[in-house]
């Protein structure tokens, strides 16, 4: 008989929504023994025809395999599947979308009964699962991880970024956050040439390419949280920024277009500016990032 590689280690997945599923499937095209269970059983009807074991509870789905991935709703989810469950010996991934402090909670709860954890925040759509690009980013047990690498991987890249279960959903958040703040203000972009002789497939190639260029804030903005040096090498300052804001306001304005995306963002730049009575008129925008922090 031959031994069971790295590559076909079997693994328990528990929830077979649209994420849950593009994983599953991933997994057994990658040959992978994969038993399957979720709340709603008919879900489990077409991955079962794919090779899926489906086990009748959560209970019969963990004790299959020594893996067990978790890919639910919500962390209460996870509570109401997995409660009263014998978790001793297990490796519990957790995949279900969750705050920091869920993540540490969670953990915590494993570790009480006997599992080694990790908490995880998936950087994908279901579609993207299984293609380049894809990325979970994972944190809490390193030596969970080293154990399961290959098969986390199957369907989309690891990424560990620490010991601390939370900082997983941490560097999620974070992520999205950013990503919604992008979002924000190209919704208002495209709202300003609603009602105008201009085609949003003309703005859009220059919208994408104006975004890209800058990007560069990103590493500039870490380096000056770093070393709390605002001012050096500054092109664009503080002053002439939030000078210049009143010329989006007002063409806003007169567009017909609300500011309700981009005032919050003008607003703290002018209490950035205001402080100690413009101090910090020759900082770039990134010493604003201070004033978040309650």
């Amino acid at each position: 008989m031959t031994a069971t590689t790295s590559a076909q280690r079997p693994l328990t997945l528990l929830g077979l929504g649209d994420m849950g599923t593009a994983l599953a499937r991933t997994w057994l095209a990658a040959g992978h023994p994969l038993t399957v269970w979720n709340r709603t059983a008919a879900k489990a009807e077409a991955l079962a025809a794919e090779g899926a074991a489906v086990a009748s509870s959560a209970a019969e789905a963990v004790a299959a395999n020594g893996l067990v991935v978790v890919c639910l709703l919500d962390d209460a989810s996870v509570g109401a599947a997995l409660d009263g469950v014998d978790l001793a010996g297990k490796d519990v991934v957790n995949l279900t979308t969750g705050r920091p402090s869920e993540g540490r909670a969670r953990a915590a709860w494993a570790a009480g009964r006997g599992a080694r954890f990790v908490d995880a925040g998936i950087m994908a759509t279901p579609v993207m699962i299984g293609n380049p690009g894809a990325y979970v980013l994972y944190s809490g047990s390193r030596a969970l991880i080293d154990a399961h690498r290959s098969t986390l991987e199957v369907p989309a890249a690891v990424r560990y970024v620490g010991e601390d279960p939370g900082h997983a959903a941490l560097y999620d958040v974070a992520l999205l956050s950013a990503m919604y703040g992008m979002f924000g203000g190209i919704s208002h972009a495209f709202a300003l040439i609603e009602g105008e002789d201009i085609a949003p497939k003309e703005l859009a190639p220059l919208l994408s390419e104006w975004l890209g260029a800058m990007g560069f804030f990103v590493g500039n903005a870490a380096e000056r949280l770093a070393s709390r040096d605002f001012t050096t090498g500054v092109v664009s300052n503080l002053a002439m920024q939030v000078a210049a804001t009143g010329t989006l306001l007002r063409t806003a304005e007169e567009q017909g277009v609300s500011t309700e995306l981009i005032l919050p963002y003008v607003e703290l730049m002018r209490r950035r500016l205001a402080a100690g009575g413009g101090a910090h008129a020759g900082e770039d925008t990134a010493g604003a990032i201070t004033l978040l922090k309650r």
